[in-house]
């Protein structure tokens, strides 16, 4: 999922028989982390505005996705390990990793009363693999049978057999389907939903933890309120009385607010704090690894990207970078150099991968590549990084254009965007004329999910365009294997070609730096960094 953003241990998926899983104000005023208590345990939280409406096969980044995964949830979820459990569903069965038999549990139900079906899921899938319905997760379904990319099509794959039974068939075997199942593209929708999707989108109805509190509850660009969902009875259930996410332009703020016990959580300590953070909140800090993944991506439209030249300068410009510095001085060592495009707590992670080494800071070689660059045709222009100044990034977008200057001659700058959803507008839309800042929290814990959306041609993350035949075919035949071994002993292949292509520059891994007030007991940080909500108490 894109950003705005504990350990996962091995997690085996069997190529045959069932899945066994285990079920059961935006200034930063006084009140800008309130909310509405009126005398409830109501929660309050750091995030950022929606870019879209809040409907969650059309949401991929994780200022509407913390939002979704509060108010929908799926067939599974996971815990805090990441480890898959049933949720809606009340068994998932396959004997080849191509059919699958979905069971559904008879007594769930949307926040508005009505039932979850079989048809809740399928409609929903339906509708989102559609060109016509262009929702940003449509490339989710690209693995079920029927899936055209092109085209209105019917998923053929997609069978209701009654109100509690479905079946899924798959256009081959797909190593790591099932636990893809947990990820907020593949949730249940009511019948309005498809009618009118814009409107649903600002009140969005759905089957998670809580629901929106009213017709008034999101105040674009300052919070949105929720409140428990009574009928909601999966192993998500609150145990606050709802929750209340504030869109803070500034993380200074946010954390001011945490400091006064004006905010009860928050996943992202300012730049400037992260020295100090762990001793001014004490047991009250959070400093876990996560899945995160940091970047920037330079697309091949833009002027001297393109070809061979491009590949020189990517080349180049990665090896200008001194990670190893940047995550010392400028974070205080709460992030570690990447060496690969996923992160080291997903299984399957190796450090060693072949081509690697374009990652490591080299002066020499990086003048070397430029000037190989330049004989094909001379440097012209100004490069720039683009960031949303809402995120707290402009001390390393700075640190890495200065490294940039200094090493290889050019002017090199930051390019601030005020706001994060204008920022994605800008990306989105493919009119943004410079590079940019990139990142990825996992969807799954899966290589497959830290490579595909953002790289295979197509792809709904794939910002800058990429696209590589040889890329494609990897990651495909990685799905197609019979064990998570052999398929990412695929993706790892992948990763070669990505290192000479550099679609874009790792940077590094991300650690989840947060932390809560004294009024809250019974935090825990998943391992994707975000906050369970729905497991904390209020004192």
């Amino acid at each position: 999922m894109k950003l705005n953003r504990f350990g996962v241990g091995a997690i085996a998926l069997a190529a045959s028989g069932a899945l066994v899983l285990s079920g059961c104000s935006t200034n930063g005023g006084d009140n800008a982390g309130s909310g509405d208590n009126s005398g409830k345990a109501i929660i309050t939280a750091n995030g950022s505005e929606p870019e879209n409406g809040l409907v969650p096969t059309n949401t991929n980044e994780t200022g509407g996705g913390r939002i979704i995964n509060s108010l929908f949830t799926g067939l599974v979820s996971y815990d805090a390990k990441g480890a898959p459990q049933l949720d809606v569903a009340k068994s998932i069965t396959t004997e080849d990793s191509q059919h699958f038999t979905v069971v559904l549990n008879d007594d769930r139900e949307f926040s508005n009363g009505e039932k979850v079906t079989a048809k809740s899921f399928v409609d929903a899938w339906n509708w989102a693999a559609q060109v016509s319905s262009k929702q940003n997760n449509q490339s989710f379904f690209e693995d079920i049978e029927g899936f055209n990319a092109e085209a209105d099509s019917e998923l053929t794959g997609l069978k209701v057999v009654s109100d509690t039974e479905f079946t899924i068939t798959l256009n081959q075997p797909v190593s790591d389907f099932e636990l893809r199942l947990g990820y907020s593209a593949y949730v249940p929708l009511p019948e309005g939903a498809i009618k009118d999707a814009a409107a649903f989108g600002e009140h969005p109805i759905g089957n998670g933890p809580y629901k929106l509190a009213g017709d008034k509850a999101w105040t674009h660009k300052e919070n949105i309120k929720l409140v428990k969902n009574e009928k909601y009875k999966g192993p998500r259930e609150a145990k606050n009385d709802g929750l209340t996410i504030v869109f803070y332009s500034d993380p200074t703020a946010a954390y001011a607010d945490l400091r006064s016990n004006n905010l009860d959580v928050l996943d992202q300590i300012p730049s400037s704090d992260l020295a100090k953070f762990q001793d001014d909140l004490g047991k009250r800090a959070i400093n876990q690894p996560a899945a995160i993944f940091q970047s920037f991506t330079i697309p091949e439209r833009l002027e001297h990207f393109s070809g061979e030249e491009g590949k020189l300068r990517r080349a180049a410009i990665s090896q200008a970078i001194n990670r190893p510095q940047i995550t010392k001085t400028i974070f205080s060592e709460t992030r570690t150099p990447a060496h690969d495009f996923t992160s080291p707590v997903i299984p399957g992670y190796s450090a060693d991968v072949e081509g690697s080494d374009v990652v490591n800071f080299n002066a020499d070689k990086a003048k070397e590549l430029w000037a190989q660059a330049d004989a094909i045709k001379p440097w012209s222009g100004t490069f720039q990084i683009a960031y949303n100044a809402d995120g707290g990034h402009q001390s390393w977008v700075d640190a890495v254009t200065n490294q940039l200057k200094n090493v290889l001659g050019i002017d090199a700058s930051g390019a601030p965007v005020p706001v994060f959803s204008a920022f994605r507008q800008e990306v989105t839309s493919g009119n943004i004329q410079t590079a940019f800042r990139t990142g990825w929290q996992g969807d799954y814990p899966g290589l497959y999910n830290f490579l595909a959306p953002l790289y295979a041609t197509g792809a709904s993350s794939n910002d800058g365009k990429y696209s590589n035949p040889e890329v494609d075919a990897l990651l495909k035949d990685g799905l197609a294997a019979t064990n998570i071994d052999d398929a990412n002993k695929k993706f790892q292949a992948a990763q070669t070609i990505l290192f000479t292509d550099l679609p874009a520059i790792p940077l590094w891994y991300s650690t989840v730096n947060g932390g809560f007030s004294d009024k809250v007991d019974n935090v825990v940080f998943s391992w994707n960094s975000q906050p369970i909500y729905e497991g904390i108490t209020k004192k």
